[in-house]
């Protein structure tokens, strides 16, 4: 899933907010395919975590039943204008990508 993170990050006196939308089908394995009956296999995303500097400032666990597409939002401190953010998310069926984004 080549580009599926959109990320940006915003510094705001001492909070820097990070916002990102990831392109993800987030199927919970319940549903059926309409023309052959047969159920959609699961396919969520398990894990996404956000380092700055190193240091982990954000750790998620997700399961089926976050939406297709999940946009999210969070805020941390420590962060400079300039430094750079890395999202990371892990799927159920070993999938994973990165993105990056610099604090503006």
């Amino acid at each position: 899933m080549a580009g599926s993170i959109m990320i940006r990050a915003n510094k705001n006196g001492e909070l820097t907010t990070v916002k990102a939308l990831i392109k993800h089908p987030m199927e919970t394995g319940l549903r059926k395919d309409k023309k052959s009956g047969k159920k959609i296999p699961a396919h969520f995303i398990q894990e996404v975590s956000c380092k700055h500097a190193g240091k982990e400032v954000m750790s998620a666990q997700w399961g089926a039943s976050v939406s297709k597409n999940p946009y999210f939002t969070f805020r941390f401190r420590g962060a400079d204008k300039g430094d750079r953010v890395t999202l990371t998310w892990v799927d159920n069926q070993g999938g994973s990508e990165s993105g990056e984004a610099e604090v503006a």
